[in-house]
């Protein structure tokens, strides 16, 4: 019997559409997009492993990782005290306390908190935005979520690099246009990419994410995935879509050393 007393006053339950898991969400506050249906698929989580998200916000991807994935554990950090309470309240909801851990953290101190090659799998969906490129929200939560105003590109990837074990692999979903940017910064601290995939809302679109795996200390080699359309048509999702959206992807390996 799931605890309504989990649900705090102006937050709801959202369906997640897989194992029966719901999610406790605030509108005024950052809700989880396509960006994590899309990584949380994207990365695999092998049986035994560990994996450890950064900026959970309320928890979707490690959710969402357990529901797809045999680990052993999951992990979220969070810095926002609210955003993490909520994400605690949405695990004991789902009755997933052993299974998925929500701590309260910076990222650029993940690394002290944590420790070195900890882990073997990290997932991050980051702020996309670089410091005040694009317009300031007023609301300082959604702020956080979507600008680098507490963590940068450099911070988590120089914290990704010392807590993942050697050949751990690292997941992350992206906007197009920092391309460059993270590629070289994968490959200057030892985080050699080796898989990505463009999303495009529309076949006939520009891509507005991008999909990028790799693994620490891994041999230089990437493979370039086919391009992941999300709508068929306006308010139509691809059947691609669909299957990753309600769990049913293929059985996958994960990236090739």
């Amino acid at each position: 019997m799931r605890d309504e007393k989990l649900i705090h006053a102006g937050e709801r339950l959202d369906d997640l559409q897989i194992k029966g898991y719901e999610i406790i969400q605030h509108p005024g506050r950052f809700c989880f997009g396509m960006d994590a249906v899309l990584l949380s698929s994207f990365a695999k989580v092998k049986k035994g492993e560990r994996a450890l998200d950064l900026g959970t916000g309320t928890g979707i991807l490690p959710i969402l990782l357990e529901a797809k994935n045999n680990g052993e554990h999951y992990t979220g950090l969070e810095i926002q005290k609210d955003s993490a309470d909520m994400a605690r309240r949405s695990v004991a909801y789902n009755g997933l306390e052993s299974k998925i851990d929500i701590v309260t953290g910076d990222i650029k101190e993940a690394a002290l908190r944590f420790g070195a090659a900890s882990f073997e799998v990290i997932t991050v969906n980051p702020p996309y935005m670089i410091g005040n490129h694009g317009l300031k929200n007023q609301n300082e939560a959604l702020y956080i979520a979507r600008h680098e105003a507490l963590c940068t590109l450099d911070d988590i990837l120089r914290e990704s690099t010392k807590i993942l074990k050697v050949k751990g692999r690292f997941y992350m979903v992206h906007r197009p246009f920092r391309l460059p940017e993270i590629l070289t910064k994968m490959c200057a601290v030892g985080i050699e990419p080796k898989e990505m995939r463009l999303v495009y809302p529309f076949a006939d679109k520009e891509p507005n994410m991008v999909l990028v795996g790799g693994i620490k200390g891994g041999n230089p080699r990437m493979k370039v995935g086919p391009p992941l359309i999300v709508y068929e048509r306006e308010g139509k999702y691809t059947d691609e879509v669909m299957r990753i959206h309600h769990g049913w992807t293929e059985a996958d390996d994960g990236l090739q050393k």
